[in-house]
């Protein structure tokens, strides 16, 4: 029998029913070949955050179960492929917690076992709370078990049918109204964005923004972010752009006009278009576009962002190229002859 070498060969030697969750730029399914071809080094991992592959490994061993989860943050090099030995020492505990053997995983007391190593281990992290909610919106769904308790609640709230104290709405509740909500729920929504406090806006933003919107709502937020930004409010204006960020209706052209307009481009929109809008920026006019502005803010990270942009694989061409591209004069090139050393 061979070593278990991978989180991918634990998983699938112990039998475990397994659902893999990228935890990084956006909460969402993670198919288990992706893992698998990540840890054998034939593909980088497509979406990192701050340098890391951020996973949610939630699984049970046997069907009565309640599921455990591992909230794992490997290491990438700069090519956004792992650095496999802190993986590795995670996989040699796990084996000596075992006693080297896959062998009776399915036991109460391995569970336990197993459910244990998340103490004291340098993978492990913990994710903010919007990440939490919506992991666990996203599992409960994905598993066919009930909403959390606030659910109905946020429904009620958010789609008009009951007018409860905004106060009382849990951010659970809003994530799990993120994830279950109908076409018909969704136009309810969309048509109450203008009337929701910000205290209940924002973080329904950083929920919406883990899942493509149906039109209406992706539309609905850019007009309230619109407003936002015309009463100056900077907060509401970025958690709008963020929330459409998984939507291809309303991002791509709201993101193109956000940036034709350099008083618009503060570091804050910035990085929110950077950290849940990526994949609109992979586009011949809209790429160079954002790195000018941010070269141009004298306050943004540009060196920061850029390296991070770098190390997505579908943009790490394109972010190289317009970089080298940049004229001497240009504010990018500007920016670069800063960053190096003179002799």
């Amino acid at each position: 029998m061979q070593p278990i070498a991978t989180l991918s060969d634990f998983f699938d030697r112990s039998g475990a029913e397994v659902r893999l969750y990228h935890m990084g730029r956006r909460v969402a399914p993670c198919p288990p070949a992706t893992l698998a071809e990540f840890e054998q080094g034939t593909q980088p991992w497509p979406a990192h955050w701050q340098g890391e592959a951020r996973l949610a490994c939630v699984f049970r061993l046997r069907p009565e179960q309640e599921p455990m989860i591992w909230f794992l943050a490997l290491p990438l090099d700069e090519q956004a492929r792992l650095s496999a030995a802190p993986r590795d020492a995670f996989i040699q505990r796990l084996l000596e917690t075992l006693g080297r053997s896959a062998e009776h995983l399915e036991s109460p007391s391995q569970a336990s076992h197993i459910d244990n190593l998340m103490k004291d281990n340098p993978l492990a992290f913990t994710p903010t709370l919007p990440l939490q909610a919506m992991l666990h919106a996203r599992a409960s769904a994905d598993l066919d078990a009930p909403a959390s308790q606030h659910h109905e609640l946020a429904e009620e709230y958010l789609t008009g049918e009951h007018q409860h104290e905004w106060q009382a709405l849990g951010l659970q509740g809003l994530a799990d109204v993120a994830v279950r909500h109908d076409a018909a729920q969704a136009e309810r929504i969309a048509a109450r964005f203008d009337a929701l406090p910000d205290q209940v806006l924002q973080p329904l933003c950083y929920c919406l923004e883990h899942l493509p919107l149906a039109p209406c709502l992706a539309a609905a937020l850019r007009r309230r972010g619109e407003r936002a930004a015309g009463e100056g409010d900077l907060e509401t204006l970025c958690a709008c752009v963020r929330g459409v960020g998984a939507s291809d209706s309303v991002a791509a052209a709201w993101y193109s006009e956000l940036l034709d307009d350099p008083a618009a481009c503060g570091p804050d929109l910035l990085a929110a278009m950077a950290a849940r809008g990526w994949e609109h920026l992979e586009d011949d006019e809209r790429l160079p576009r954002f790195l000018t502005r941010l070269a141009e803010h004298p306050q943004a990270e540009f060196s920061a962002l850029a390296r991070d942009l770098a190390l997505i694989p579908r943009l790490r061409l394109p972010v190289l190229m317009t970089l080298r591209q940049a004229a001497p004069g240009s504010a990018i090139g500007q920016r670069l002859s800063g960053l190096t050393p003179t002799r």
